[in-house]
């Protein structure tokens, strides 16, 4: 299972560093506004969460932590408008000069490919990771804790 994930993100990469930032800045959008279109699922599948937290003796701050409530998914969706407000590093020139023979050598900046995240599993924490991924022309493999989290694995399957 862990092989075919990240060969499908591999490929995934290669499409997504082929991205204009117009592009990836639609897609951003979109997530957000997703994000709060569906935003009566998101927190339903949310308290569902958080009784199976509850369940297991979660304690009240990480419970704090799990929570969604509108102004919290409200703020998910704004900041990930923000990502789209942020410059496209992807091509971006860092240093580069021109050899004596005419030669013109240049380093920029390129995608990765894949971004392996290891976090807890804290609904925001899904949708900035994928968020700063996309921005960066990145496939990311997303690894949440074993506790809780699944109303924002939901816009991502």
């Amino acid at each position: 299972m862990l092989e075919e994930m990240g060969k499908a993100a591999r490929a995934a990469a290669y499409k997504l560093a082929e991205l204009s930032t117009v592009e990836k800045n639609q897609v951003l959008m979109t997530l957000a506004d997703r994000l709060e279109a569906e935003s009566a699922d998101i927190l339903a599948a949310n308290q569902q969460d958080l009784a199976e937290a509850r369940q297991n003796g979660m304690s009240a701050a990480l419970l704090d932590r799990l929570t969604l409530n509108v102004e919290r998914l409200s703020g998910i969706a704004n900041d990930v408008r923000q990502v789209c407000q942020l410059a496209d590093p992807v091509g971006q020139l860092i240093d580069g000069g021109q050899l004596d023979s005419g030669l013109r050598i240049e380093r920029r900046r390129v995608p990765l490919g894949v971004v392996g995240v290891i976090y807890e599993a804290r609904p925001n924490v899904t949708v900035d990771v994928a968020s700063l991924c996309l921005k960066t022309g990145n496939a990311a493999i997303l690894r949440g804790g074993k506790k809780p989290g699944a109303p924002m694995r939901q816009l991502f399957v």
